[in-house]
């Protein structure tokens, strides 16, 4: 199939990664990590891109998006759009679009004009909103000049633009996505728990973040389902940090079968949890390990959602291919699906 990225049906989701060029260890510092997530948070607010969770490691990146239905959306206004400039821009851009926009007013010959001539510019700004690409261009060309400024470098960033999966929008296959990319620095042996990890998703909502907390509460079933639901984080995190402590286990090695031992948390601690949580959870043990669907299964979900992509992309593939959705290799993934048939090293 084609390597170009598949596209989502109005709301869509998307787990995003982003790689250095020769693995190059450009984020190790805290204070690089911590600029990186304040340049991601800014872009998230201006281009209406939400962050449901990301883990931001010393040499590459994991984003887990919504990107919502710009119908959805009010239409911005001169008002709103002053408003959420010093979002992204400073004091100098701000007043630049401020006179324009009253130039325009002033100049105009008539108020239709006005209207027409204002009504272009706001176009504009609305076109990058909602959108994927444009978010990924913006976050990578400003955390490159950040790097490159602070490295006295120049060149490249990036082994490539980013990879992305689209990922169906049910809480199955999202909170799956989450738990993977939030356990990213446990499984790299960087912290015993994700809590102490503060450059990710996770570990940022358990430090007060009301963004963060939002941002893990609308892939709960019942957000997903109502737009306007409330989700509560007491309760958001109970349920989230059961599925973290119980994907988290460490896997100990296996010398007559070649298995790699994964560092994790330890048997007693993922009981201790669950039990404080009122229950356990069955969760695929392979989430504790590097897997290869969620990076390069390119379509993430149930069978029909896998299915509905491959017939709008049918001309990617040849004609001996009838359907889309391939099973999981490796573990009982349940009704999970992806589209691309890996067959390789799908468990590291």
């Amino acid at each position: 199939m084609s390597s170009s990225r598949l596209i989502g049906e109005g709301r869509s989701f998307y787990h995003c990664i982003g790689r250095c060029v020769d693995r190059g260890y450009f984020f190790r510092e805290a204070v690089v990590k911590e600029e990186c997530r304040k340049i991601m948070r800014r872009l998230e607010k201006f281009l209406h891109v939400r962050v449901i969770t990301y883990c931001w490691m010393s040499n590459h990146t994991h984003l887990l998006l919504e990107i919502p239905d710009r119908q959805s959306l009010e239409p911005l206004t001169e008002e709103s759009l002053l408003e959420l400039l010093p979002t992204l821009y400073g004091a100098n851009k701000v007043a630049e679009v401020r006179e324009e926009l009253k130039r325009i007013r002033e100049q105009s010959s008539s108020a239709e004009m006005a209207e027409k001539r204002i009504g272009q510019i706001l176009a504009k700004y609305e076109a990058r909103r909602c959108d994927l690409s444009i978010f990924m261009k913006e976050l990578n060309q400003r955390v490159t000049r950040y790097i490159n400024r602070r490295n006295n470098r120049s060149g490249t960033l990036w082994e490539k633009p980013f990879t992305s999966v689209l990922v169906e929008g049910n809480q199955g296959a999202l909170l799956a996505m989450a738990a993977y990319i939030d356990l990213n620095p446990v499984r790299a042996g960087m912290v015993e728990k994700p809590e102490d990890y503060r450059w990710s998703g996770y570990a940022e909502a358990v430090g007060g973040s009301q963004i963060a907390r939002k941002g893990l509460g609308i892939i709960l079933s019942e957000a997903l389902v109502d737009r306007d639901f409330k989700s509560d984080w007491r309760r958001t995190q109970n349920r989230y940090r059961v599925i973290l402590y119980t994907d988290g286990q460490e896997v100990e090695a296996n010398l007559e079968t070649g298995e790699r031992g994964r560092k994790g948390f330890h048997e007693d601690e993922v009981e201790k949890v669950v039990a404080i949580e009122e229950g356990a959870m069955s969760i695929p043990e392979v989430l504790r390990h590097r897997v290869r669907y969620f990076s390069d299964g390119a379509v993430l979900g149930s069978a029909a959602f896998v299915n509905r992509v491959f017939e709008r992309e049918r001309s990617r593939f040849g004609p001996r291919r009838q359907d889309g959705a391939r099973r999981m290799r490796g573990a009982n993934w349940g009704s999970l699906r992806v589209l691309r048939d890996l067959r390789k090293n799908v468990i590291a």
